[in-house]
């Protein structure tokens, strides 16, 4: 279990991962409101879930609808680089 200070970095990496989903699906952004607060959330997660529904309600403006983003479902992490150059100096 992360503590709490590590779910900045945690939301950081689901939110890089959800703009990448954005780029190959913009159909699901077009149903997210102009302005909107996107708050990430993981399923089971529900102590993340919390963190992130605290902090978004005290960085939302007036009024500003607010969206919750659901990841059912997340892959591993796998590198994207085929080939590497190792260049050793003395």
């Amino acid at each position: 279990m992360l503590r709490r200070e590590g779910f900045t970095e945690k939301n950081s990496m689901i939110v890089k991962e959800f703009d990448r989903y954005i780029l190959e699906h913009p159909e699901f952004a077009e149903k997210i409101p102009h302005n909107a607060l996107v708050v990430m959330q993981i399923e089971r997660d529900e102590e993340f879930n919390q963190w992130a529904k605290e902090t978004a309600l005290k960085a939302a403006e007036k009024d500003q609808p607010i969206v919750y983003v659901t990841i059912t479902e997340l892959k591993p992490i796998r590198s994207r680089i085929e080939k590497l150059k190792l260049e050793m100096v003395s």
